[in-house]
């Protein structure tokens, strides 16, 4: 990413005319992770991610093997990359039956972050997440954030305002997709025509998640 064309010079011929270099490519990309290698990034952050939560007491999920999820090419999963580092990664599913919600959804599931980056990641993926549901056709997407506790109490609390201030709407808590209590989120698809030239975008269209997901 950020590359421009090189240029060069013909000697004999007349100078050409200025050169306008085009617009800068995306900062970011978001893509599916069609190779053994990308899968592989995206568990092993995934690891990176709960081993960070675990040393910080905070709640991580309690499915057997997560970052086994990452390695399955049917799920496919997407990233988010910033020349080529990969910040995070998530699994798109199109109305996977959550059994809470009215309408169809995009839904993001398994969404992990780099520990310790500096960047606005959940913002980012924000922004991403509304614009490709309304490219979906689908009118919102859906999330689930582990919440053992009160949503008033921290750490949910803290995360859960910084999620509404972002356009996250709160559905209230319950059982989520693997048993555990979760805080279920909401937020408006919308269509973003400028997003581009911040988050590049290849990611398969979502499809409907099968009921055998077995530990997913």
């Amino acid at each position: 990413m950020n590359r421009h064309p090189a240029t060069t010079t013909h000697q004999g011929k007349p100078p050409a005319a200025p050169f306008t270099a085009p617009p800068s490519a995306a900062v970011y990309g978001m893509r599916t992770l069609r190779t053994d290698a990308e899968r592989e990034e995206a568990a092993a952050l995934v690891q990176d991610r709960q081993r960070w939560l675990a040393m910080r007491r905070l709640p991580v999920p309690a499915q057997a093997d997560v970052p086994a999820l990452f390695r399955y090419p049917q799920a496919k999963p997407a990233g988010l990359f910033e020349d080529g580092k990969l910040l995070a990664c998530l699994i798109p599913e199109r109305d996977p039956g959550l059994g809470w919600g009215e309408g169809p959804c995009l839904f993001l599931g398994c969404v992990h972050t780099l520990p310790d980056h500096p960047d606005d990641i959940m913002r980012l993926i924000t922004l991403w997440a509304s614009d490709f549901a309304a490219s979906q056709r689908l009118p919102a997407v859906r999330a689930e954030a582990l919440a053992r506790h009160s949503l008033d109490a921290d750490p949910i609390a803290a995360l859960l305002r910084r999620l509404t201030d972002m356009g996250w709407v709160i559905r209230g808590s319950g059982t989520g997709r693997e048993g555990e209590r979760v805080a279920r989120l909401e937020l408006a698809a919308e269509h973003r025509p400028g997003l581009s030239t911040l988050i590049a975008g290849r990611v398969h269209a979502p499809e409907t998640a099968p009921d055998d997901r077995g530990s997913a």
